[in-house]
């Protein structure tokens, strides 16, 4: 199979397309083998090919336009032009789907598909890896689309993400598991939610709220943002990512769910770890059910599970037990652990499941509604989050923060918005209906003078780079154009400092 390039982009740098030409001819190569795809160049069928076009953002929007109805930029988007499954013919060709070139051999065209590089760059930036991984993972991604892939079906899904997996690894691109965590989260994914909106108040099947119990770093988040789709939560291979209790909202025809992700219970040390704690524990005590969730590599329950289930025997709460990561633990280690939390506590059910993939979360789904109660819908089905997009601009911030600063600083840093302006193409200031612009400036508030350097950087290079990707996160969420100036500050002590927990809104809970 060969694929032919068309360079509609021409705004975009010429010299970053040419960096894909040498990978583009290794997929063409690797792809064509017959473990991708069964149709062969032969005595009959002379060649085989695929059109990849570079398009503009308002190029591919218009595509989208016309072919899906949707007004709506993406990243990508492939055309099919045969039956295929899985790189086999569901339907045989006829005469009339082959080509002929210019000796009257036949040519097989596979389809289109369109690349929209600046899309590609913004991401690449966003996910912290380069433009050639991001541009190579959607040209080969849109080629198994073209040869018969999908990711519909779960099992489809499966065959589909190790094929991709495997070219990536074939071009030396494979993802490292940090990037693999949230990329993989960031996938998109139809929500299992009506066209029509619902509004709050509306009798509901089950409707309830469920709270999200365990250690730091034990996956709350990253389930999360599975379920909507979505991200609500900032993740981070950095355990107590997350600060205060996030509630996001699951609705389908006849049910809704209200989850609470919270801080990951830990040993405090300062006024904000008490504070997350104490917050974990009320999430847990006011919630119609909750779910445990332990880490499926550990081979018996810790102290932070042992505690937790005393604290939730004492207040006689239903629970349900979520064995997280138990594929990377392996099947056979997962019923000596579920015996042993059996053991300390009498769960109202148990399930293995998988947070990055997706592993048997619908069937946590189904297993929490049938335990919630009948009553009104609590908010409108289009609802998502309770959080304002100003606390949420503030944590995709953060993300990035320790993102780029990795292991040189701990979590001894906040982000504090202290401008949130919305303006309309007119420059006038605007309740956000008709906004253009969004006008953000944000003060990052650090524990040393060591720390600030290393956030802002040799020449300030850390802090633009921290600054250019959260900003982009921000655009996308917003769906504007976003001005956003960052602002380092050092205040010894900030953890144990009542007036600056409670800018962050991480100070103690007004209503005690």
């Amino acid at each position: 199979m060969r694929i032919d390039i068309v360079n509609n982009a021409e705004s975009f740098p010429e010299e970053d397309l040419l960096k894909l030409d040498g990978y583009i001819i290794r997929l063409s190569e690797v792809i064509s083998g017959e473990d991708y795809c069964s149709v062969q160049v032969s005595r009959t069928l002379k060649d085989a090919y695929a059109t990849l076009t570079f398009v503009t953002p308002e190029e591919i929007r218009q595509v989208n336009c016309e072919q899906r109805d949707i007004d709506k930029e993406t990243d990508c988007l492939s055309f099919p032009m045969l039956e295929l499954k899985d790189g086999a013919f569901s339907l045989i060709p006829d005469s009339g789907d082959f080509e002929t070139d210019e000796d009257g051999n036949q040519v097989l065209c596979y389809g289109d598909i369109l690349i929209n590089p600046f899309a590609c760059r913004f991401q690449a930036e966003s996910y912290g890896h380069s433009f050639e991984r991001e541009a190579m993972f959607l040209i080969a991604h849109s080629l198994l689309h073209l040869l018969g892939y999908d990711h519909i079906d779960p099992t489809d899904e499966k065959i589909m993400t190790d094929r991709q997996k495997r070219l990536m690894k074939a071009l030396d691109l494979a993802f490292d598991d940090e990037i693999a965590d949230v990329y993989e989260m960031d996938s998109h994914r139809e929500l299992n939610v009506s066209e029509n909106l619902i509004p709050a108040g509306t009798p509901c099947k089950h409707c309830g709220t469920v709270a999200l119990l365990g250690r730091p770093n034990v996956g709350k988040s990253t389930l999360l943002n599975y379920i909507t789709g979505m991200k609500i939560a900032i993740v981070s291979h950095k355990p107590q990512t997350t600060r205060t209790n996030i509630r996001t909202i699951y609705n389908t025809e006849d049910t809704q769910i209200i989850f609470t992700d919270t801080p990951g219970i830990h040993k405090p040390t300062s006024k904000m770890g008490e504070f997350m704690v104490d917050r974990s524990y009320k999430a847990a005590l006011g919630a119609d059910c909750v779910v445990l969730i332990a880490d499926g590599r550990f081979p018996e329950p810790g102290s932070v599970e042992k505690k937790l289930m005393s604290l939730l025997k004492d207040s006689n709460k239903k629970v349900i037990l979520a064995i997280n990561k138990y594929d990377e633990a392996g099947q056979e280690k997962l019923l000596p652990l579920t015996q042993k939390y059996s053991g300390l506590y009498e769960f109202e059910d148990i399930v293995p499941i998988s947070a990055k993939t997706g592993k048997n979360v619908d069937l946590l789904l189904s297993v929490i509604t049938k335990m919630l109660p009948e009553g009104p819908r609590l908010y409108d089905s289009e609802y998502m989050t309770d959080q304002t997009e100003r606390v949420i601009a503030a944590e995709l911030i953060r993300e990035q923060l320790l993102h780029y600063t990795d292991q040189e600083i701990p979590h001894g840093t906040a982000v504090i918005i202290t401008e949130f302006k919305e303006k309309n193409d007119d420059g006038e200031i605007t309740d956000g209906d008709d906004r253009s612009i969004a006008v953000i400036k944000a003060d990052i508030i650090c524990s040393r003078d060591s720390h600030k350097g290393i956030i802002i950087g040799k020449d300030g290079q850390m802090i633009k780079r921290i600054g250019t990707a959260a900003r982009r996160n921000i655009e996308k969420m917003l769906d504007c154009k976003v001005f956003l100036d960052l602002y380092v500050k050092v205040r010894n002590d900030w953890q144990n400092n009542d007036a600056l927990l409670g800018e962050t809104g991480l100070g103690k809970d007004t209503d005690e």
